[in-house]
């Protein structure tokens, strides 16, 4: 069979009935779990994957790469509407699509997230099927002392992209790395920073970690100044959101081509460009784009970037899967199950003799792409009307989202213990102005620093640092570095200038639509930095006894981010001493005593979700939750009330005991009546 043969067979498979209605089955499926906070394309296929059983391969891999496919079209949703990554591809869209939700832009940044998404998906099926024959020697030329730089290059770009002090992003990247040694060491099998937990032996869960840095907080504020998402009145927003951030689109076409390319070939690095590539992709906007000083403040070219990339990797990480039987992702891992399934065996056989089933993927990911981008486009101008509801009215549905997503997965109460503590972490960390990025993907990272840090030393040595393509990666993190320390600086100096140019005036309590962590709040900063002190300072010394392989990584880690700390500590006290002398800069915010108690009223009303779960069961608390905060906070009618609740009894029961079953925690006082 020729290449052209190939893919004019592998779209007649993909056209042939009953192959559409079970792609856009898997697409409707793959909305829905991109836009749950906690789900994901991964929790997708797992689901999907004992459906395959007994289907034709073209009809197998139509419905679950559908579903696939839109996950990180779909996942927009909650990263630009509630400032909460729908998957991990979604993370950086956080930067700039949430503040764009606060000024009123919601649909707009949803119209050029859909398009470049299509656009990017569409176009990596297309980079992936040319790249087909001239990849192996790239994919092959990384080895684990490239995976250790290109992750240094990823960090340093989220640390050093989202806030104002590259100490602070620094040190928040560090700080992520040493969570990732929680549990079970890479090497020598030492139990690490468990606290005699054993559920913190298998390290701390992802979803129920992101959530608490990235949902709780947000949703105290929405509670707390019971105000819409959106800072504008609707009437004051201009119409055709969707339109325009289509346009936006288009004006910016070079842009998201350019992340398109970004996304595929960083897909292809197996385990890797999943994790990095909407961060490398917003890294690279925001350092080659004209007028960038608005990034991180609601500049659509910062939604546009990492939504190209996200839905670009798929194809390339769809690559070394079928090509090496090497996933390019752990969502690709299950894909490589459902080609054991269907009796194919990725490698040679299927760049070969089944070329046409290779098409058929490209093919599905290409029409899903398209099918699901025009959809949420139709959709999106509806669902952006969320932003303009009033607070009280959609916090506790997004308390339901959130406990329940960090519940699925193993369903222990210790996730919701990580839910609660992180919570508590990321609200502190956006009260003083750190950015929360950099922990989520040194988190994520870490493990893989970890692994390949350990190997190189082992069989390379120092001379890992001499390879070519690892001295070309830390030449871009230098770069890196010096670029964004230089335009700190300007900014600093700007900022002084303009302080000069008006009266002086006292530090205001500010709230303000602003850059993650790009506030400066140096009275609720200068305690997280000395909290950061203390923990690496501990992490070190707890490591010392541990043998040589298993203290190597928290060694290096903490060392160079206490320094980092420390570094962040002497900034904050040197802006008090100028807040003191009245030379400090206007954007130096201080903080709001009765907000931050009110908040943390509201934080013991959480922390009540989970002693109540214990006492009376999970699923009447939550419903008992929803009541009393309708009551308690909202103060609706009973009508309202009782609409809401047969709404929320009907998601959960619908949601987690047909659609996702979950094990309901059963009350320890009361029988389980409820379930």
């Amino acid at each position: 069979m020729t290449f052209m043969e190939a893919v004019l067979d592998g779209l007649r498979l993909v056209l042939v009935w009953p192959a559409p209605g079970y792609m856009l089955l898997g697409v409707a499926i793959g909305m829905f779990f991109g836009a749950v906070p906690g789900l994901g394309g991964l929790v997708g296929m797992a689901i999907l994957l004992p459906f395959t059983f007994g289907m034709e391969p073209q009809i197998a891999f139509a419905f679950i790469l559908g579903m696939y496919a839109v996950t990180t079209t779909a996942d927009t949703l909650a990263s630009v509407l509630l400032g909460i990554p729908g998957t991990a591809a979604s993370q950086a869209t956080i930067l700039d699509g949430y503040p764009m939700a606060q000024k009123g832009q919601a649909s707009r940044a949803l119209g050029a997230a859909y398009t470049v998404s299509m656009f990017g998906g569409v176009l990596g099926a297309i980079f992936l099927a040319l790249s087909i024959p001239v990849v192996r020697p790239l994919i092959l030329s990384f080895s684990e002392p490239e995976f250790f730089a290109l992750a240094v290059l990823g960090l340093t770009m989220v640390a050093a992209l989202s806030g104002k002090s590259i100490f602070k992003g620094t040190a928040a990247a560090c700080f992520g790395l040493m969570l990732a040694c929680v549990g079970f060491a890479e090497f020598g099998g030492v139990r690490r920073y468990w606290f005699n937990q054993n559920f913190l032996l298998e390290g701390i869960p992802i979803v129920p970690y992101v959530l608490g840095l990235f949902a709780i907080p947000e949703v105290l504020e929405l509670a707390v100044r019971n105000t819409s998402i959106s800072r504008v009145k609707r009437t004051e927003v201009e119409a055709g959101g969707i339109l325009r951030g289509m346009k936006d689109a288009a004006q910016n076409w070079w842009l998201a081509l350019r992340c398109t390319a970004i996304g595929v070939y960083i897909g292809m690095l197996p385990g890797l460009g999943g994790s990095i590539v909407d961060w490398v992709a917003y890294g690279h906007a925001a350092q080659s784009e004209k007028n960038s000083e608005n990034f991180g403040k609601g500049d659509v070219r910062g939604v546009i970037a990492p939504e190209a990339a996200n839905n670009a990797m798929k194809g390339g990480a769809l690559l070394p899967t079928i090509a090496f039987a090497i996933p390019g992702s752990a969502s690709m891992a299950i894909l490589l199950s459902a080609f054991f399934i269907q009796g194919l065996e990725p490698g040679p056989q299927i760049l070969t003799t089944n070329l046409n089933i290779t098409f058929t993927l490209i093919w599905t990911l290409v029409i899903a792409n398209v099918v699901g981008a025009l959809i949420l486009l139709i959709w999106g101008s509806q669902v952006s009307k969320i932003t303009y509801i009033q607070g009280h009215i959609i916090v506790p549905t997004i308390i339901i989202v959130v406990f329940m997503g960090a519940w699925v997965g193993n369903g222990t109460l210790g996730n919701w213990i990580v839910l609660l503590i992180f919570g508590l972490i990321g609200y502190f960390m956006k009260l003083g102005g750190w950015p929360r990025p950099p922990i989520v993907l040194g988190f994520v990272l870490g493990k893989i620093m970890e692994e390949s840090l350990g190997i190189s030393m082992q069989t390379h040595g120092w001379g890992s640092l001499t390879r070519p393509i690892v001295l070309i990666i830390i030449a871009l993190t230098i770069i890196t570095i010096v670029s964004t320390v230089r335009k700190q600086n300007r900014k600093n100096k700007d900022a002084q200038e303009a302080r000069k140019a008006e009266a002086p005036k006292d530090v205001e309590t500010a709230v303000q639509i602003a850059e993650e962590g790009g506030k400066d709040c140096p009275a609720a900063s200068w305690p997280l930095a000395a909290i950061l002190l203390v923990i690496f300072s501990y992490c070190y010394y707890e490591a010392i006894p541990w043998g040589f392989s298993s203290k190597l990584f928290p060694h290096s880690v903490a060392i160079v981010g206490f320094c980092l700390a420390l570094g962040a500590l002497v900034k904050d006290f040197k802006t008090l001493k100028a807040i003191k002398a009245g030379t400090a800069n206007l954007d130096v915010v201080g903080v709001d005593p009765a907000y931050v108690w009110k908040s943390m009223y509201f934080m013991s009303w959480m922390v009540g979700i989970f002693v109540f779960t214990i006492a009376i069961g999970q699923f009447p608390t939550l419903v008992l939750f929803v009541l009393l905060y309708l009551v308690f906070w909202g103060h609706y009618g009973w009508r309202v009330i009782v609409i809401y609740l047969i709404g929320t009894i009907v998601f959960l029961l619908g949601m987690f005991n047909e659609i996702v079953p979950v094990l309901w925690h059963e009350p320890t006082w009361l029988p389980n009546f409820f379930v």
